[in-house]
């Protein structure tokens, strides 16, 4: 049994911060919150509609997601950015992968766009994977945004691209953020300490810090090392 008398609303165009150690809930939460599980009791509302009442494909269709695992298929690099949007215009696949700054290495791989990526993406390196699954978001163009925001494997300056790449993704967008680096996320509108399946504070990074709970320990101790 996860999850305990949680109750929190979330306004259009916040940050909200998933923070707590490995196993705390994190991922199960935003399972939740994509209904890839139901909850048991109470119930999720999207603009005042209960998830359960829309089907998954139309609830779905309204989040975009970047996860650690860029999941990206075998197929050429226009489709993969364009994924499940039937006809969407060249400049559309082009801005978006302009604004996840993507589009300059794309011009330089053989056929540029049209470049087939293999099984898992492994003719790439994960940074750019990371970029291209960026791109695929924008060009979704989706109301709230879910972000894993762990850049494992990658360089200082891919790093860089990515956080920029997010930031622009994030903006003026509905955003949850599952946070590993607690610097990148004093500034989310909500943050939610999580541990065992449950949250247990939950405030503005200075509302949190005021506490002198779970959070402020987690947020020193990043700071510590």
């Amino acid at each position: 049994q996860l999850m305990h008398d949680v109750n929190i609303t979330v306004k259009s165009g916040q940050k909200v911060a998933i923070v707590g150690p490995t196993g705390a809930g994190k991922t199960t939460l935003i399972n939740l919150l994509m209904r890839f599980y139901d909850v048991d009791g109470g119930s999720i509302l999207v603009d005042g509609v209960d998830t359960k009442e829309m089907t998954r494909h139309e609830l779905r269709d309204r989040f975009g997601m970047v996860l650690q695992d860029a999941w990206l298929f075998e197929g050429s690099i226009r489709d993969n950015i364009a994924y499940a949007q039937d006809n969407l215009p060249e400049e559309k696949i082009i801005a978006a992968a302009r604004s996840a700054s993507v589009d300059s290495f794309i011009k330089t791989l053989p056929g540029g766009y049209d470049f087939e990526l293999s099984t898992g993406a492994e003719n790439i390196s994960q940074g750019q994977r990371q970029l291209l699954t960026i791109a695929r978001a924008m060009a979704s163009d989706p109301e709230i945004m879910i972000l894993d925001e762990a850049t494992s494997n990658v360089d200082t300056h891919t790093e860089q691209l990515i956080q920029k790449a997010l930031a622009k993704l994030m903006h003026g967008r509905t955003s949850f953020v599952i946070a590993h680096r607690l610097s990148t996320i004093r500034d989310a509108d909500m943050i939610l300490y999580m541990e065992h399946g449950d949250i247990l504070e939950h405030g503005s990074h200075e509302e949190l810090m005021a506490q002198h709970g779970k959070y402020e320990a987690l947020y020193m101790s990043q700071f510590a090392q």
